[in-house]
């Protein structure tokens, strides 16, 4: 019996992009996975295009800026599965104006990013963590991006250095870094092991300047070091920062 068909995975802001795809793929390997959106309709459309394909996938309605909607899924969860393995903090928005540079955005764009990127990450997986301690082997992995590293925007030498137009989503994403290795050491002797990855330069919405598609990689690649961690052994790592296998700096 394939052991991932008693786990249960849950992906937030999974209703396209690399959201869907990491629920495509983590459902391929036999995990039952809850398919959150903001929106319940389009989070059951996605649902029943997957299900079509005779993959198990669940809709659930989830907004990681709302922490009643975060409560109530966590009810649901409980009440329908009695816990969860898996938790893969995607949601995430990018909302810098480019040409404002670092010091020209307004607070609201930080605000409305931080409440997303990380207040939104932190509530979800505040609520969900009980749930999470009743698997034998939790895995919450979050969806940073090299945009996050520190390190590598000091570094000439990286294709980063110079990418500083969208400084609230940068920090929001080191922000979520810091979190991640904060909680990893908390949970360090519980089982749950929590990491956070760079998908990749990914040809999705995010990417697109007008019609213009950008980025380096198929949204399926851009989902796989989601889905690498999130099915991690035991002797897998912990309060790590990565891209597919590589370790990034942090």
């Amino acid at each position: 019996m394939n052991a991932n068909t008693n786990k249960i995975a849950l992906v937030t802001g999974a209703t396209r992009g690399i959201g869907l795809e990491t629920v495509r793929q983590l459902a391929a390997t036999g995990v039952h996975t809850l398919l959150a959106g903001r929106n319940r309709d389009k989070a059951v459309e996605a649902a029943l295009t997957l299900q079509a394909q005779g993959l198990p996938v669940e809709a659930i309605a989830l907004d990681v800026t709302d922490s009643a909607s975060i409560a109530a899924a966590a009810q649901e969860i409980e009440r329908k599965h009695g816990k969860l393995d898996i938790l893969v903090n995607n949601a995430g928005i990018m909302v810098d104006e480019a040409d404002k540079g670092v010091s020209g955005q307004s607070l609201a764009t930080w605000r409305t990013t931080f409440d997303t990127n990380l207040f939104g990450l932190i509530d979800t997986t505040q609520a969900l963590l009980p749930l999470l301690r009743k698997s034998d082997a939790g895995r919450i992995v979050n969806v940073s991006s090299l945009l996050g590293s520190i390190s590598e925007h000091q570094n000439p030498a990286s294709f980063i250095y110079e990418f500083k137009g969208v400084p609230a989503y940068n920090v929001s994403k080191s922000a979520v870094n810091a979190w991640t290795v904060h909680l990893a050491h908390e949970l360090k002797d519980s089982g749950i092991k929590v990491n956070t990855i760079h998908p990749g330069y990914v040809q999705t919405d995010m990417n697109k300047s007008g019609d213009q598609q950008n980025g380096e990689l198929s949204v399926p690649d851009g989902a796989r070091t989601s889905v690498q961690l999130a099915l991690i052994g035991n002797d897998g790592p912990t309060g790590g920062y990565y891209y597919f296998d590589q370790v990034l700096p942090w």
